[in-house]
């Protein structure tokens, strides 16, 4: 007992520093900044990465194209390898709804060193920065790699252009609301930003969505603050891969995606690429961006957890250990500490576990009224947790029986074993 006393005071002292100095990363309240319409609105490409998305693309796509925007912009969708009609059906929904023109990309599979949603981006990128006009769907086949900045193929009917000025990244399976891209753009031009990025709000419909998701978005958080991460000056660096809208100029100087092109966290990549050449970068969270992909099962989310979760410990198994002791002293020594001293008539260990585990449940309470859920699901965060160990476990243990970080039909290697 004496150990879970000293075990329980260390988690209190932890979730005492996590409250208080890793820059409040538990509130809920970083949106887009104060903003004004500019002058003159810039040209913008939205490059959407697609790969077997033609269950959610209905939802997402067409939200694209229906952007209230009053400068000049274009849909680019880069078909992944697709084997479900991914195109075709985006071609479908273009025609179906009117609004911004939509160019569909098929550059074949991935050059050697490149994760397919960076290679997709890549040719979407170039397309985009060759001033390459609207038009119907460009089939390059597989062949020679396109040299950066050139265009991989465009339809009949497009011709040169001035490149865009910003970029939109964002994934397929992101729903727009029809100001968002204007929101977006408002916010970058008043305050001067080089990136600004929203994390979507994530599907929590199912039961297993409810348990997972919200603490999903509040462990990202408590990794990487979002008040630390818009501070000027700042060295932490992160984004959100669904919707980032990136200046054109700022890729250029961070070599987006090329210097990144193997990385599978790419969005935390690519916050610090442009961060480390100068770029001022933003994050928060989203009111208007959603994501539609659902997670009916606990094995659809193990999957979305464990496919990138070593790769964030960079297949270090010495973090990898300090992540299993961390989860387990602040997560899960507090609930064991309260109910082993009131077992055990030992209240000074059920008082340090259980204040301890109360502010655990207080912090994530904002996350849980952001994504509309009971607050009743507070207290379980320790139950997630361990999910969440177990999935980064897991990760680890499909690293080394050489499957890697697995996508869709893909699985990478880390860089030193490309």
């Amino acid at each position: 007992m004496g150990y879970l006393l000293v075990a329980a005071c260390a988690s209190l002292a932890v979730w005492l520093w996590l409250t208080l100095g890793q820059g409040m990363f538990w509130r809920t309240d970083t949106r887009l900044p104060p903003r004004h319409a500019p002058a003159r609105w810039p040209s913008v490409a939205i490059v959407v990465p697609a790969r077997d998305e033609a269950g959610v693309l209905p939802y997402s796509l067409p939200s694209l194209l229906a952007q209230d925007y009053p400068g000049e912009a274009q849909v680019i969708l880069v078909d992944d390898g697709s084997t479900d009609g991914t195109g075709d059906l985006a071609r479908r929904l273009a025609d179906a709804h009117a609004g911004l023109p939509l160019t569909v990309l098929s550059p074949g599979e991935p050059g050697a060193g490149w994760t397919g949603k960076l290679w997709a981006l890549r040719h979407g990128i170039a397309h985009a920065r060759s001033g390459a006009r609207p038009g119907p769907a460009a089939r390059p086949g597989p062949g020679p790699d396109p040299a950066p900045g050139s265009s991989p193929g465009s339809g009949p009917g497009s011709g040169p252009g001035p490149a865009p000025e910003y970029l939109l990244l964002t994934d397929a399976d992101i729903a727009h609301e029809p100001d968002s891209l204007r929101e977006l753009v408002a916010a970058a031009t008043t305050a001067d930003l080089d990136l600004v990025s929203q994390m979507a709000r994530l599907r929590a419909v199912s039961v297993w969505e409810r348990l997972i998701v919200p603490a999903f978005v509040y462990f990202f958080a408590q990794l990487y603050p979002f008040r630390r991460i818009n501070r000027p000056g700042s060295r932490t660096a992160a984004a959100a891969g669904g919707c980032v809208l990136l200046r054109t100029e700022a890729a250029v100087r961070a070599g987006i995606p090329e210097s990144i092109r193997q990385a599978v966290i790419d969005d935390v990549s690519l916050a610090r690429a442009v961060q480390r050449t100068g770029g001022r970068i933003w994050l928060g969270l989203a009111e208007r961006v959603d994501s539609v992909r659902p997670y009916t099962s606990l094995a659809d989310l193990w999957r979305m957890v464990s496919r990138s979760a070593y790769a964030q410990l960079r297949h270090q198994p010495l973090l990898l250990a300090g992540t299993v002791a961390g989860l387990v002293l602040v997560y899960l020594v507090p609930p064991a500490a309260l109910l082993a001293g009131l077992a055990g008539g030992r209240p000074a260990v059920a008082w340090a576990g259980g204040l301890a585990w109360l502010l655990m449940a207080g912090t994530y309470l904002p996350m849980l009224r952001y994504y509309r859920q009971p607050a009743v699901l507070a207290p379980l965060l320790p139950v997630t947790a361990l999910l969440y160990l177990l999935m980064t476990v897991d990760s680890a243990v499909q690293h080394y029986r050489g499957r890697g970080a697995a996508w869709k039909g893909r699985t990478y290697a880390r860089p030193s074993d490309a």
